[in-house]
């Protein structure tokens, strides 16, 4: 690298908040499945500590030798509903403990792989995975789970989203914070590094490293520089922030792959915001001209925003992956935060965004008596746009029991807090209880 280019990039480590988000091995878990649980978990167990045991220590040594901050290190694992289809048991909930043991074991922040694909009916591991939710979340600290229910080849199964919606429910009314730790999806992916939705996908290698990096400030404070610019050049400088940040990225992932002697999968570039100010999407989107996020143009400065991440990120980077592109939760950006307390932004403009960014409604505290079917026709819009755009969408919601409008929901750390936001009082019911399957858009028959 140029001197002036290590520069460059000493001052978005220092100044801009730019950091590695995540490193995230993904683990397959295929070689564990045995019809007796307590055996395959076992090996679950083995494998997973064997793997990724010198994982922490890596990161930690990258992180000193080239200043370079790696806030999370984690684990993903092939879908639990697949590994556990083989046994018996009558629920998966021994299968979160075991994740929760070996990711304790092994100092990671979080384990992602409870999940199960039913985007086009359930298997025999699916019914018991999707019951043994909220139970398994409820009692692990560091366990993630997600559940896709539509894809654009299979359409949406209507049965899956009635499911979440009640499931979502359950989990609230143990405890509404374990609702951080489950996402719904569309068209999820298989090499996504970042929580809660990461599972360890069946078209990868044995083992691999995913690294997710952010730098949400990196970006506005280029874009300071170019005020009362041309929209083309906000793109551009877009795109050659992002190109540095991903060479950052992929510099990171490939000296953590040839420590741990371990193939290196891809860089997830997502402008994943914290509550930190200066660590914002929602500040990017002002600087690209708005007076707050929510104002009319903000659907369209976020797809611009979101296309020139992914063109800049793979200019830079042979294997970009993941999500790549902007995250929009609320509760973990301070702008976002800011817009919905002034009532500058509602769920329906964020359901407008979505259709142009990574990733869906996440992290929306909603009132705790909003009924399970309207959870479920968020649930279906989400993936509607994510089948009808071929995109990737989710919804991670927290229906936040004893809570109404305008009170919040403190999440603590990266995940901020969130005020809790007026939903649609009008039923969904009637939809949600017809059951079945949307069929895929005609755009799917693509052979």
């Amino acid at each position: 690298m140029e001197t002036k280019q290590i520069l460059e990039t000493i001052q978005m480590i220092s100044e801009e908040k730019l950091d590695i988000r995540t490193i995230t091995m993904g683990i397959s878990l295929f070689d564990c499945i045995d019809s007796d649980g307590q055996k395959a978990r076992q090996k679950i167990y083995d494998k997973l500590t064997k793997s990724a045991e010198n994982l922490v220590e890596v990161a930690n040594q990258i992180e000193s030798e080239y200043g370079i901050p790696i806030v999370n290190k984690r684990l993903s694992v092939t879908p639990i509903a697949m590994i556990a289809a083989a046994c018996h048991d009558d629920n998966y909930v021994a299968y979160a403990h075991t994740m929760e043991k070996a990711a304790q074991t092994l100092g990671v922040d979080l384990i992602g792989g409870f999940s199960a694909l039913v985007q086009k009916g359930y298997q025999t591991g699916d019914h018991k995975l999707i019951a043994s939710i909220p139970q398994a979340l409820s009692e692990t600290k560091r366990v993630c789970g997600s559940v896709n229910v539509g894809s654009t080849r299979a359409g949406i199964n209507m049965n899956a989203v009635k499911q979440m919606g009640q499931v979502v429910k359950e989990i609230a009314a143990i405890d509404p914070i374990n609702c951080m730790s489950l996402v719904i999806f569309a068209n999820a992916v298989e090499d996504n590094p970042f929580m809660a939705g990461a599972f360890h996908g069946v078209g990868e290698a044995d083992k691999v490293i995913n690294v997710g990096i952010s730098g949400p400030g990196v970006v506005k404070r280029a874009l300071e520089k170019v005020r009362g610019e041309s929209m083309d050049i906000v793109s551009e400088t877009i795109k050659k922030t992002a190109f540095k940040v991903t060479r950052m990225g992929q510099f990171v992932g490939n000296v953590a792959a040839k420590r741990l002697h371990v193939p290196f999968g891809i860089v997830d570039l997502s402008l994943a915001p914290t509550p930190n100010p200066g660590d914002s999407v929602a500040e990017i989107l002002e600087e690209i001209g708005l007076q707050s996020v929510g104002a009319p143009g903000t659907t369209a400065a976020l797809a611009l925003l979101n296309d020139a991440v992914k063109k800049g990120g793979v200019m830079a980077c042979e294997h970009v992956g993941g999500l790549s592109g902007a995250f929009i939760p609320v509760s973990e950006d301070s702008g976002m935060i800011k817009a919905v307390e002034h009532s500058h932004l509602n769920l329906e403009k964020l359901e407008a965004m979505t259709a142009v960014c990574s990733v869906g409604l996440d992290m929306i505290a909603i009132p705790g008596d909003t009924p399970a079917t309207t959870i479920s026709g968020m649930i279906v819009d989400e993936a509607a746009i994510g089948v009808i755009n071929n995109k990737t969408t989710a919804v991670r919601v927290i229906p936040a029991t004893g809570k109404t409008v305008g009170d919040r929901v403190d999440f603590g750390g990266l995940f901020g807090y969130a005020p809790v936001m007026p939903v649609n009082p009008n039923s969904s019911a009637a939809m949600v209880n017809r059951g079945g399957q949307i069929p895929a858009p005609i755009h799917s028959f693509k052979n």
